[in-house]
């Protein structure tokens, strides 16, 4: 346990950002999951607004400093690419 008064409120700190980032993490994931499930369903139009929604939701990670900016980029390069072979199929 803390013994300072700085280190106390460090703690409690931490813990209220971790809850903010773990929320900002999980909404990212629906976000990404709703790209995922119109991939599979083959539905390229759907996949391709679903990935619209996405990037801003991603960039705002990053800008809020949860994600890397070269982790981000390879997110939405691996769906995009995902979504273009879709459409090659169809």
């Amino acid at each position: 346990m803390a013994n300072h008064k700085s280190s106390k409120k460090r703690i409690r700190r931490n813990a209220k950002r971790a809850e903010v980032n773990k929320s900002r993490v999980s909404r990212m994931r629906t976000f990404i999951k709703k790209v995922e499930s119109a991939i599979m369903a083959g539905d390229a139009k759907a996949a391709d607004e679903a990935l619209k929604d996405v990037q801003p939701e991603v960039s705002r990670n990053v800008s809020k400093g949860i994600l890397h900016k070269n982790t981000a980029a390879r997110k939405i390069s691996r769906l995009s690419s995902r979504i273009k072979a879709l459409k090659k199929v169809a």
